[in-house]
């Protein structure tokens, strides 16, 4: 059980934290109000000297080798883009950052990033520039140069549009929100649980997960809602109707493996390893 060791007002909508058992971390929480509650307890809850119990971590988003990275983070997505720079910024590679937001002093970090790395940071407060510029930003592709974004939905879909017009290969993205999608046909189908030895009908008003644990397999979630992974689960047999929004294209072409708290199956049998 870490100990908080700091918490404290990062800017007027984040808190900060210091995580300190053996190795150390920091997290930013961004307070929404119309949330599910945990951003909330954060900011009202926690106070210096409680503990806490964490789980993980689970990376979703990691850093690949590459000759050349653009960074684009927008608000509270600069999160886990942190520890990206300084991994890179210590190997001497190529980088650079855009870093937008609603206003300057809603953004996260921005004295630590323009102290730390001077020029390759482009600060861009969309009260002070407008949107951001990913046209100038990220231009036409460039060979062994990888595009990573964070940040709130739009921009994101912003950034993987911009890469599919112009010839740049997927870009490596982290959501806090699922996308959204054309609703799709709820069919029931089989599902078979090769280690558990079940096999179940997930019926059209529920899903994988509710299904799996109404039999009493435990299996860990967190979003419920395609955008953490914590629930990915390999595919033994089946075709996935997959309906997140983390796996890349590449990964739900192989359909090695899904998101059962929202993807469904193409099909009517899917074996899982569960």
């Amino acid at each position: 059980m870490p100990f908080l060791e700091d918490l404290y007002e990062a800017t007027h909508e984040n808190v900060q934290l210091a995580v300190r058992d053996g190795l150390e971390g920091r997290i930013a929480v961004l307070r929404e109000p119309e949330g599910r509650g945990g951003s909330a307890f954060v900011h009202e809850r926690l106070r210096v000297g409680e503990t806490v119990r964490v789980r993980g971590p689970r990376n979703h988003f990691p850093l690949r080798p590459a000759g050349r990275y653009l960074f684009v983070a927008g608000g509270i997505g600069i999160t886990p883009v942190l520890p990206m720079l300084r991994a890179v910024d210590a190997a001497g590679a190529d980088w650079s950052l855009l870093h937008g937001g609603r206003t300057r002093g809603s953004m996260a970090f921005v004295d630590e990033l323009t102290g730390r790395y001077g020029e390759r940071v482009a600060v861009r407060p969309q009260d002070e520039t407008g949107l951001l510029d990913l046209a100038s930003y990220l231009g036409a592709p460039a060979r062994d140069t990888a595009v990573y974004c964070c940040g709130p939905g739009p921009l994101l879909d912003a950034v993987e549009r911009y890469c599919a017009a112009n010839g740049w290969p997927e870009p490596r993205t982290e959501r806090f929100q699922p996308k959204a999608r054309a609703s799709s046909p709820e069919a029931p189908f089989e599902l078979v649980l090769a280690r558990s030895g079940l096999t179940l009908s997930v019926p059209e008003q529920a899903s994988v997960l509710e299904t799996v644990r109404a039999a009493g397999v435990e299996v860990l979630f967190s979003c419920a809602e395609g955008t953490c992974g914590t629930c990915e689960t390999d595919v033994l047999e089946g075709v996935p109707d997959h309906r997140d929004s983390l796996l890349t294209a590449e990964e739900r072409a192989a359909g090695a493996s899904m998101l059962i708290c929202v993807s469904r199956c193409r099909g009517e049998r899917l074996v899982l390893d569960l």
